[in-house]
């Protein structure tokens, strides 16, 4: 009989840690899932109702492998075809850059949400107004980024140099004007205040851009419009999320480096009739991402200066006062663009209400003109009713219940 050799386990844990060592190979090592980075998508209804962009971003990152992210918001997803599980944000239908600093509304969306990253695309409805300049529009950004910083000293910021509103020739020229200014003046206003640990960058949403074939009214991006938005944003994330930095272009334009870009003024305007109005339906469409968009209008362009939509929440007293002859009866989801005076009846107008660009609008009697109403502000109903009194004298005067 032979004699057994017995190794010690010593002996045997060695030699296969030297058989290792020469073949090149390392032992594997224990990984643990990284904390999802939390992203606010911040804005008015470019990024809300529904601001499709976000479901379109969202799902391209995830089909790429970059999967280690949540999107954070106080508002519930919107209702896009290809909507994410709770794709949450802060895109609030006709407020303000300024309006926002103002009141103060950003800090408690960020406490209760937490974001390590915001992706902001605002100052379309402050474009609207003359007397919001460029000035006033990035004191208010600054005053953003200072409360996004006091939440999370690590935020990483994107800040959208916006989409073109109308076109230089067409509706509103003053405001297309006033955006091509303010995308002017966010790179450098960025460079200034980027750091380190929180830096901002700023994504070019302008070149490129169509109002003419990318939006449904020369405001509200289209199937066309959220495509290039997302596709914007989406380089930028990238290198946010771990993935390799996005090369130089309009796609994401990285503010601190040594030199800041900068809105080229050589865009070629581009004719467009006054996109038409379709009383019962709006110029918006449905959310079936067929080739017809359904939109919630950020804000219109106005025959005076006195009827832009403001960013407040209005907590009208109770009244009474039910219009007559009704015209309709109507019931949430509804929108209206166009001029003309009307009584609506409704026993459902949804979660909130919202107007801008009418000379009036009376909820049973109540002065809810230009403003966004929640339905908890609501005056109580008359004989089971809400009597809706519209009356406007521009064919981009808006109502919407949703």
């Amino acid at each position: 009989m032979s004699k057994k050799y017995v190794f010690p386990s010593f002996v045997i844990i060695t030699a296969l840690m030297l058989v290792v060592a020469m073949l090149g190979l390392s032992p594997a090592k224990t990984t643990h899932a990284a904390t999802p980075l939390r992203i606010m998508a911040l804005g008015d209804s470019i990024t809300g109702s529904p601001g499709c962009w976000r479901a379109i971003l969202w799902n391209k990152l995830i089909a790429a492998g970059y999967t280690n992210f949540v999107p954070v918001g106080t508002l519930p997803p919107a209702g896009c075809a290809n909507d994410i599980a709770n794709d949450y944000h802060e895109g609030h239908g006709g407020f303000l850059a300024t309006g926002i600093a103002n009141q103060n509304q950003l800090p408690p969306w960020l406490a209760a949400s937490t974001p390590d990253v915001v992706v902001m695309h605002l100052g379309t409805n402050d474009s609207f107004s003359s007397s919001n300049t460029v000035t006033m529009i990035l004191a208010a950004y600054t005053t953003m980024v200072n409360q996004m910083r006091a939440s999370n000293p690590n935020m990483k910021i994107l800040v959208a140099q916006i989409i073109p509103l109308y076109t230089a020739t067409g509706q509103c020229t003053e405001c297309y004007q006033n955006v091509i200014n303010l995308n002017a003046a966010i790179p450098s206003w960025a460079a200034g205040l980027t750091t380190t640990q929180s830096p901002i960058i700023v994504v070019d949403q302008w070149t490129g851009f169509n109002t003419t074939t990318d939006t449904g009214d020369g405001i509200h991006p289209n199937d066309l419009g959220i495509q290039k938005i997302a596709d914007r944003w989406y380089p930028a994330l990238v290198a946010i999320l771990g993935g390799p930095t996005p090369t130089a272009g309009p796609s994401a334009t990285r503010t601190n480096t040594s030199v800041p870009p900068t809105v080229t003024r050589t865009f070629t305007p581009v004719i467009t009739n006054t996109p038409s109005r379709t009383p019962t339906t709006g110029p918006t469409s449905t959310r079936t991402m067929t080739s017809t968009i359904t939109r919630t209008p950020t804000a219109g362009p106005s025959s005076t200066r006195t009827n832009t939509p403001l960013p407040v929440t209005a907590t009208p007293t109770a009244g009474v006062g039910a219009c007559s002859p009704v015209t309709s009866t109507i019931t949430a989801p509804f929108t209206f663009d166009g001029a003309g005076t009307f009584c609506w009846q409704s026993s459902n107008l949804g979660s909130y209400v919202n107007s801008w660009n009418n000379n009036s609008v009376t909820l049973n009697g109540v002065n809810i003109t230009n403003l966004y109403v929640a339905s908890g502000s609501y005056p109580v109903k008359i004989g089971g009713f809400w009597y809706v009194s519209y009356n406007s004298s521009v064919a981009w005067g808006h109502f919407e219940a949703k």
